[in-house]
């Protein structure tokens, strides 16, 4: 669920009254996420990179009259292509994290555990982000889900099951998957987010 592809991740906020205008803009751009529940972003566009010399042939986002805040990050993640059921997906969850001084591959390290925790219990597993260079956020990851209902079906698996699986992923509980993480972290923004297409 990791992997080495370079991504422009950007967050983009749009000016008053030219959000239509401003997903308009950016409909293409890669994988471009609508905020529709959590942090104050409006759109996430995260789109592949060569390397990093296309940086300096990388088009603006969009025009600086759409957007009130814009935030950008360059990550290492996996190929999104090769990801199954990941193009498709009607809702994605996204989990943004600025970790603990000293603490960022100990974080990296809780998602991959929490990968196994989620491929254990047949449920879809996180792409994990993690930051070269620019905004804040150590590490992200995206969760692909079909339709929220799906996203939903979490609540149907058995207590004992998933206690079995968190154990097996190396967690002390399933009860215990949420503290162990906000011990390596400082910041922790969640976001349920639709694709645009």
């Amino acid at each position: 669920m990791r992997g080495d592809v370079l991504y422009r991740m950007t967050l983009l906020r749009a000016a008053p009254g030219r959000l239509i205008d401003l997903v308009a803009a950016v409909r293409g751009r890669g994988l471009v996420l609508r905020h529709s529940q959590g942090d104050q972003w409006d759109l996430m566009a995260l789109a592949p990179m060569a390397g990093y010399a296309d940086l300096g042939h990388a088009a603006p986002m969009a025009t600086s009259d759409l957007v009130a805040w814009q935030e950008d990050e360059l990550v290492r993640g996996p190929d999104l292509g090769r990801r199954e059921g990941f193009a498709g997906a009607g809702l994605y969850h996204v989990e943004m994290f600025v970790a603990l001084a000293g603490r960022r591959d100990d974080l990296v390290r809780e998602r991959e555990m929490e990968n196994a925790y989620l491929a254990a219990l047949g449920r879809p597993q996180n792409a994990i982000f993690v930051r070269e260079m620019g905004a804040a956020w150590d590490a992200f990851t995206i969760g692909a889900y079909r339709s929220w209902k799906h996203f939903a079906e979490r609540d149907d698996i058995a207590p004992e099951r998933s206690a079995a699986a968190a154990r097996a992923a190396g967690f002390e509980g399933d009860d215990r998957i949420g503290p162990y993480l906000r011990s390596l972290i400082q910041i922790h923004h969640d976001t349920l987010a639709t694709p645009v297409r």
